[in-house]
């Protein structure tokens, strides 16, 4: 025999013993892969014990990708779940699920958030819960009572939203109340330096049909520095963002969103423009008279604070004219046109007016309210 024949003789029986093992291979992966799946259904068919209080349906994980090392293993996972009777979309989150196999079977040891997404707020501690008529409120390191006044105030201010807002919704609203001011920075995913001194802000995306479930996020901090009253401005205008996400699309000028949420909080008070737009109010007695009506750009966080506050102010001003001047109906009929159709259409449609002309009006009305 030459010794290449022997050579061959030699490398068969190894290239068909590694064919073979590479065969049976992905048959053992995908036998564990499913074994972890199936653990990881059979764990989230309800949810945690610690989540009892919380009115949950539609809970349930959906596995996207198992990873194994060993006896260990990681399943991400999105976790789809609604607060019934005040979402009307489901409510998302994607997670990372660990497991380990004891005796043959896969068992569930840790649930988070996966990396670089949002953290749920009993990822923070355990939640206390407390329903009021038209709110639900979730809290972690609040006192009991604290999360009871909240509940208060949001049931002044979801009447007051629906008042403001006749169009539909839900009429209900859930505010997140976490421990601390980076507690809430960490839900939100953005730094706790752009929420420090607010009282509250909304979650919840645009342009999403039906609206998706948003939720009231209380800065425990800023809450606390706030009058009585501010407190129920506040709320109301958050809520009023609720009740009008499912009409705000990418075309609603942010000036709009804003100024008629602080319409509709301030709309049940005898709080005057002097009281309400103190920076607008000095630079208009300076001359110094915004040329156009807020841009987006004049709503970011970070900068020159009276700034911001003369675009909240300028915002709100433009929305009491109008529903002054043209009516409430007019205004809201505005709103939704305006996440519809382009804003020179929807001007004309709601208030027979131009563009131009309305931010003259608005010009006008500044002078003489604050000369």
């Amino acid at each position: 025999m030459s010794p290449v024949r022997r050579s061959l003789v030699r490398v068969l029986p190894l290239l068909l013993s590694a064919l073979l093992a590479g065969c049976g291979a992905p048959a053992q992966r995908d036998g564990a892969e499913r074994d972890i799946r199936e653990a990881v259904a059979d764990w989230s068919r309800t949810p945690p014990a610690a989540l009892a209080g919380i009115p949950l349906e539609g809970w349930a994980y959906e596995v996207s990708a198992v990873r194994r090392d060993g006896a260990a293993a990681t399943a991400r996972a999105e976790l789809r779940y609604r607060l019934s009777g005040y979402d009307a979309a489901a409510a998302g989150s994607a997670r990372e699920v660990r497991l380990t196999r004891d005796g043959g079977r896969w068992q569930v040891t840790g649930d988070r958030a996966a990396p670089g997404a949002l953290p749920q707020l009993w990822d923070q501690g355990p939640v206390t819960v407390v329903r009021g008529a038209h709110a639900l409120v979730l809290g972690v390191g609040q006192e009991a009572g604290t999360l009871s006044a909240i509940a208060a105030e949001a049931d002044r201010a979801v009447p007051a939203a629906s008042a403001a807002w006749p169009g539909p919704w839900a009429g209900r609203a859930v505010v997140l109340v976490p421990g601390s001011l980076e507690r809430m920075a960490e839900l939100l995913g953005r730094p706790a330096a752009e929420y420090r001194g607010m009282g509250a802000v909304t979650t919840g995306r645009v342009s999403a049909a039906p609206a998706p479930a948003d939720r009231v996020v209380v800065n425990p901090q800023g809450w606390g520095q706030l009058s009585p009253s501010g407190r129920g401005v506040i709320l109301t205008h958050e809520v009023t963002h609720v009740a009008t996400r499912a009409a705000t699309t990418a075309t609603t000028p942010l000036w709009l969103s804003e100024g008629f949420a602080d319409w509709a909080a301030y709309r049940g008070t005898q709080v005057t423009p002097e009281q309400a737009a103190p920076a607008l109010a000095r630079a208009v007695r300076r001359g110094e008279v915004p040329g156009a009506l807020p841009g987006a750009e004049d709503f970011a966080f970070g900068g020159d604070p009276e700034a911001l506050a003369r675009a909240y102010e300028g915002a709100w001003l433009t929305c009491r004219l109008i529903a002054g001047r043209w009516g409430e109906a007019a205004l809201v009929d505005l709103y939704g046109r305006a996440g519809r159709e382009p804003w020179p259409v929807a001007v004309r449609g709601a208030l027979a007016v131009d563009p131009d002309a309305l931010t003259k009006d608005w010009q006008e009305a500044l002078r003489a309210e604050f000369r």
